[in-house]
């Protein structure tokens, strides 16, 4: 492939020709369209890492005005800045902070009324003179509201109207024309992220917090507890330490079919799991006559459990890493109140990483178990008859 390097932007330089904005589309080599979109990006970037480096104080300025504020932060702006306005209102909202998005000229016509004293705006304009934002500032500071401005030129009318500025700086945008909102709208974007995650971390926002105002989608979903995807104790097998392997797995099914016997303590603690693959061993090994012992013989012990409230991209990672298939769930006194099945997480673990609760060597200790029992059983009838005797 023909390497590839690009100008100042008005055009693409590669091994086997110029592309400039006079190309025909026909002309364009796949090393063209590489090194432009290289180019597209690199400058993007760029952009974004020079602003972090010139960040100074009047971003603390502006932060400290945003976790303050014990309103809204009213985002604005128009245009291709309106959209990324749009979108810095949406991250704060989602991390914790307060804020909806005000369109400037609506604004000019009503919407003023939304706004109150305790609220702070931020303005958006890379060129700070946009009409429809600079109008709007005499009636925002009218009104004893606080203002930031996120701009690319520090001596613009929207800085001079604000009580803090952040800078984007005098950037390049991206295509060969230079004129459409491209790097520019990547580095207000940038900025707007990271006065929105600042924020949320002074206000101690938490994962948890997060959840409460993301319960939709695969986010909601992974940040749910385990209560929301488990199978209630009523729709589970429950058996206790006594019963008979064969007297468990001959009673009706619950209504919904899990893969696992749960096998309980007389008083009502969980004293191990038994599943159906670990029936299907027994069948396997010729250890069939296991089946009239009862199930604590044969049963895992302490097994592997989720605790109420446990979070479900967590118990996702338990059954992936402890290569589980089920997982009881039990409360603060080890008393089970559901269980999740592999089923029920579709998703979240990887297929090849589920394998039985039960190895080889853990049927191996069974039979061994079995065989010393039925010694013991043997030794104490064979005393029983001499005494008989």
């Amino acid at each position: 492939m023909a390497e590839s390097t690009c100008t100042s932007g008005k055009e693409i330089r590669v091994m086997d020709g110029v592309w400039d904005r006079t190309t025909p589309s026909s002309d364009a080599s796949d090393a063209m369209l590489l090194a432009h979109g290289r180019d597209v990006l690199a400058r993007e970037s760029d952009a974004i890492a020079r602003a972090a480096q010139h960040l100074d104080t009047s971003f603390c300025t502006a932060i400290r005005l945003l976790e303050s504020c014990t309103g809204s932060i009213v985002v604005t702006g128009v245009g291709k800045a309106g959209l990324v306005a749009r979108k810095i209102s949406a991250t704060l909202a989602s991390t914790g902070t307060p804020s909806h998005f005000l369109h400037p000229t609506e604004a000019m016509h009503g919407d003023l009324g939304t706004l109150r004293r305790d609220d702070v705006l931020l303005a958006l304009s890379q060129s700070g003179e946009t009409e429809e934002i600079t109008r709007l500032m005499p009636h925002v500071t009218a009104m004893g509201i606080r203002i930031i401005a996120l701009t690319g030129r520090s001596d613009s009318t929207l800085a001079r109207s604000a009580d803090a500025v952040v800078c984007s700086g005098n950037v390049q945008e991206a295509c060969l024309l230079g004129l459409a909102p491209t790097t520019s709208t990547s580095v207000l974007m940038a900025l707007g992220d990271a006065m929105a995650l600042v924020t949320s971390t002074l206000r101690n926002f938490t994962s948890e917090d997060f959840a409460k105002r993301h319960p939709g989608g695969n986010l909601g979903r992974q940040l749910g507890t385990v209560e929301q995807s488990m199978r209630p104790l009523s729709q589970c097998r429950v058996a206790t330490v006594g019963d008979l392997v064969r007297t468990v797995f001959s009673k009706p099914l619950p209504s919904r079919r899990t893969g696992a016997v749960m096998v309980i303590e007389h008083d009502g603690r969980l004293a191990g799991i038994f599943t159906d693959s670990d029936l299907a061993r027994l069948f396997e090994r010729r250890l069939d006559e296991l089946i009239d012992e009862p199930i604590e013989c044969v049963m895992t012990r302490n097994p592997t459990v989720a605790g109420i409230g446990m979070r479900l991209r967590d118990v996702a990672a338990l059954l992936a890493s402890r290569r589980l298939s089920e997982l009881p769930v039990v409360d603060a006194d080890s008393r089970p109140v559901g269980l999740v099945d592999i089923v029920d997480l579709v998703g979240f673990v990887r297929p090849e990483t589920i394998e039985s609760s039960v190895t080889d060597e853990m049927l191996s200790d069974t039979w061994t178990s079995k065989k010393v029992s039925e010694e013991r059983n043997v030794d104490a009838a064979h005393d029983s008859s001499e005494r008989a005797a």
